[in-house]
């Protein structure tokens, strides 16, 4: 007894892979994305408490940091893949990557980056002219640009944590009029953050990157990692006792904020090993779905109980 397929069920195709996209987006290695919403939700959160934002247009500009975290990071790697193929396919951990392998063709990236684009514009088109530019300049000349880092200096993750902690500025400007002190001091603790996990996310590929010809902070630091590792700690828990006192938050923050951050990032400092690819990965990954979740609990406690 034959049975007929529904006119949906006719028109898709039935042998699309999706693997290829999402290991190009990196959908499936989630702390990325939460790396970079996190300064976001530490900065609105600030925000919100300052101005005694009411929780409902919290609530809503907080997800759409969420969504657009999302979106910037997913976009962010596929422009970075079609940028770095041929030097992804020289290194080891990369070489496995969809345009490297050749599963999928730079054409077809660039067809996949554009709902990120057209995503992000949606957002942004709600946002007010303050918060707009902030999104403008941190996804065409920040983002665009970095890949091309790489070539050019040793530094690149100095332009990165720029890029990364520009929503940082944004997210002050979403519920208020302007761009609060204490955000601009937030955001450079961001860049402390991004120099500090991308430091040690690097450290995987110090050995192929020699040979690739391409530059990091990794290969100019050398046996000094620890060292620099510790000051951008340092300066990560500075602007959060910083924020603390100019915002003149209770006790639940300090405990939880600088304490309890303060002691994770000391933790990992001691434990991570500069030399083991496994270490690394393990240590970047906290920062994403330990280090910032408990950070902002306590600038979310701290908002509620305001």
């Amino acid at each position: 007894m034959s049975t007929s397929s529904s006119p949906l069920s006719m028109s898709l195709p039935t042998n699309f892979n999706w693997r290829p996209f999402v290991e190009l987006s990196r959908i499936d290695r989630f702390a990325g994305t939460m790396i970079l919403f996190w300064p976001y939700a530490w900065s609105i959160t600030m925000s919100a408490r300052q101005a005694q934002v009411p929780l409902i247009p919290y609530v809503n500009g907080l997800a759409a940091g969420f969504l657009g975290a999302c979106l910037l990071h997913s976009g962010g790697c596929v422009w970075n893949d079609i940028i770095d193929k041929d030097i992804d396919a020289r290194v080891e951990r990369t070489k496995g990557r969809p345009l490297p392998k050749g599963t999928l063709s730079v054409a077809h990236a660039a067809y996949f980056l554009m709902p990120h684009l057209l995503g992000l514009a949606v957002l942004a088109h709600h946002l007010n002219p303050i918060a707009w530019r902030m999104a403008l300049i941190t996804v065409l000349p920040l983002t665009g640009l970095y890949p091309f880092m790489k070539r050019i200096t040793y530094w690149p993750q100095a332009w990165l944590g720029i890029t990364l902690n520009a929503p940082v500025l944004l997210a002050s400007s979403v519920l208020t009029p302007d761009v609060s002190t204490g955000a601009m001091v937030l955001a450079a603790g961001g860049w402390c953050w991004t120099m500090w996990y991308d430091t040690i996310y690097g450290s995987q590929d110090k050995k192929d990157d020699v040979s690739a010809g391409v530059k990091s902070i990794v290969l100019l630091l050398q046996q000094h990692t620890k060292i620099a590792l510790s000051i951008f700690a340092a300066g990560l828990w500075l602007s959060w006792t910083i924020c603390g006192f100019m915002t003149s938050s209770g006790p639940v923050y300090f405990v939880i904020t600088t304490g309890g951050g303060g002691l994770l990032l000391a933790r990992d400092l001691w434990t991570v090993d500069v030399d083991d690819p496994k270490s690394c990965l393990i240590a970047f990954e906290r920062n994403g779905f330990l280090i910032g979740p408990v950070v902002w609990s306590g600038f979310l406690l701290d908002y509620l109980l305001s």
